[in-house]
């Protein structure tokens, strides 16, 4: 914004020293800067702010719903479609090929695993061997070995090729794309949702308000390029 003040000062200079020096030309061209840079500044500051009495101004907090919609229609219909989630789950860079279960499986408790493990043990025909040696208490060293194992044998499954070309297989059903991009549309209607006017107007400020300085500034240099034009050609 430091364009627009510097560009309005640098206009109403110009309009002040033509007309305190009797200077037609420079009056005539500050004026028309001076109006042309106030045009394009206050037709910005009305995008964001309410003004009193100007019909249309704070059109973005005001309209705040429809920004919202627009960015929800835009996710969902550009970039979340069923086709788009269907050819990234097909090529060989996809989710399902490169997804790493690693980190998860750390963090499942085998423990029942374990449990019905020696449950299935005690109701075989080796229940009776096992409680003659102090029955599942005798087998509880084995459980974190076991876990160990599993724990193991689970990650090298799911890293194989198999593994990912089933799990791809099922992401791409019909069903299960669709249900992936109800989840997209729901985690994205929720953050919208989180959103208010003030909010709104602060996002994109932030996007654009630094790059409006321009309308300001060419406001002024063709405001004064008109007045020029007036100022000669009354001359005559």
């Amino acid at each position: 914004m430091n364009k627009s003040i510097i560009t309005n000062f640098i206009a109403l200079v110009a309009t002040l020293s033509g007309f305190y020096l009797g200077h037609n030309i420079l009056y005539t061209v500050g004026l028309f800067a001076l109006s042309g840079a106030i045009t394009n500044w206050l037709a910005i500051h009305m995008l964001f702010e309410k003004v009193p009495l100007l019909y249309g101004s704070g059109v973005i907090p005001a309209r705040f719903e429809e920004f919202k919609l627009a960015i929800r229609q835009l996710m969902m219909e550009q970039f979340f479609t069923k086709e788009n989630i269907d050819r990234f789950l097909s090529t060989g860079s996809g989710a399902a090929s490169s997804i790493d279960l690693t980190p998860v499986i750390e963090k499942v408790d085998l423990t029942p695993a374990f449990n019905n493990l020696v449950t299935v043990i005690e109701g075989s025909s080796f229940g009776p061997m096992l409680a003659m040696v102090g029955g599942s208490e005798a087998i509880q060293p084995m459980k974190e070995p076991f876990i160990e194992k599993m724990k193991a044998s689970i990650k090298e499954i799911s890293q194989s090729d198999q593994f990912n070309k089933l799990l791809r297989e099922e992401l791409e059903q019909p069903d299960m794309i669709a249900n992936m991009q109800d989840k997209v549309s729901d985690i994205i209607e929720k953050r919208l949702n989180e959103l208010t006017p003030q909010l709104v107007k602060e996002i994109i400020q932030a996007m654009i308000k630094k790059h409006l300085g321009w309308l300001v500034v060419w406001g002024g240099v063709f405001g004064g390029i008109i007045g020029l034009i007036a100022a000669v050609t009354s001359s005559f």
